[in-house]
């Protein structure tokens, strides 16, 4: 029998009061990236909450490592890390004296990689953790669910307003996860984020499941609109061979295009030129939604 470290089988959850989600089928393989991707209400926050053991669904089956969420939780989460994790209020004790506290379990980081880690993040070992910044207890806490190197490790919205620099140590991080052959489960609203990172995307929209893609099939299928300026005045001709373009715009030495897909052959025919500047765009969520899947979400 194949094994699945999360298996969602036709999963509901109904709210009096809000959106819930509506027959929900999908698994997570082991060593597997895979993201749930949907803007706000979208039903993302109810399934972590599901697979975080906070809530009960409504009807359908879901496990992790085979196990309930509720009834085996204590077993489960020596097992996964979460982000949020609905750690404690930290009181007086410091970011080094909480984090080394996670750590001591066994398989988890090092003390050394810990404070690698926190000079990357920004964070000050010798402040009160009760006095972090909104921002800064935000990397805290989602750094606590990497620590002790769990097996499976189940994050909503992990990088969502945090700084550029601060998401690509997360990204990297959830790398070296894969790498190890551990499990990543995430939600997020960003599709350049999805694209990026994983393996396999469930899309959400209003509760119900849109879509399972591979991220290849994402990234092959992604628009960019591109402006490019140049240092003398371009022609055509230049862009006439290459098939992933459209709704090409030439303005003197300025031009506009639509590409579908990987741009690498509009950035090799342009380099005949001066390039002066270049300016890439992606559509919205809701944008691709409506062209990629015919979904209107107004």
């Amino acid at each position: 029998m194949r094994y699945f470290v999360i298996k969602a089988e036709k999963v509901s959850k109904k709210y009096s009061h809000r959106q819930g989600i509506e027959n929900i089928s999908f698994e997570v393989e082991p060593g597997e990236i895979f993201g749930l991707l949907g803007n706000d209400h979208a039903g993302k926050t109810s399934l972590f909450s599901l697979l975080a053991g906070y809530i009960r669904p409504s009807s359908g089956n879901l496990t992790l490592f085979g196990l309930d969420p509720q009834r085996d939780s204590r077993q489960i989460r020596e097992r996964a890390g979460y982000y949020p994790g609905n750690y404690p209020s930290p009181s007086r004790h410091t970011v080094a004296e909480l984090l080394r506290s996670q750590g001591h379990t066994p398989g988890g980081m090092l003390w050394t990689d810990i404070q690698d880690l926190t000079e990357q993040l920004d964070l000050d070992l010798a402040q009160p953790a009760a006095t972090l910044s909104s921002h800064d207890r935000h990397v805290f806490d989602l750094l606590l669910a990497f620590i002790p190197r769990p097996e499976l490790l189940v994050l909503d919205e992990p990088t969502y307003e945090l700084k550029p620099a601060i998401q690509d140590v997360f990204y990297r991080l959830i790398a070296e996860a894969r790498e190890a052959g551990r499990t990543v489960f995430l939600t997020s609203r960003s599709l350049p984020e999805m694209e990026r990172i994983c393996d396999r995307v469930a899309i959400l929209h209003r509760g119900r499941l849109i879509a399972i893609e591979r991220g290849t099939q994402l990234r092959a299928r992604a628009v960019r609109v591109i402006e490019m300026r140049f240092a003398d005045t371009v022609t055509r001709e230049t862009f006439k061979n290459i098939p992933n373009l459209r709704n090409l715009r030439i303005e003197g030495n300025k031009m506009r295009c639509v590409v579908q897909g990987e741009p690498d052959q509009l950035i090799k025919a342009a380099c005949q030129h001066h390039i002066t500047d270049l300016l890439s765009t992606q559509p919205s969520l809701e944008q691709v939604l409506a062209d990629n899947y015919g979904i209107k979400t107004v």
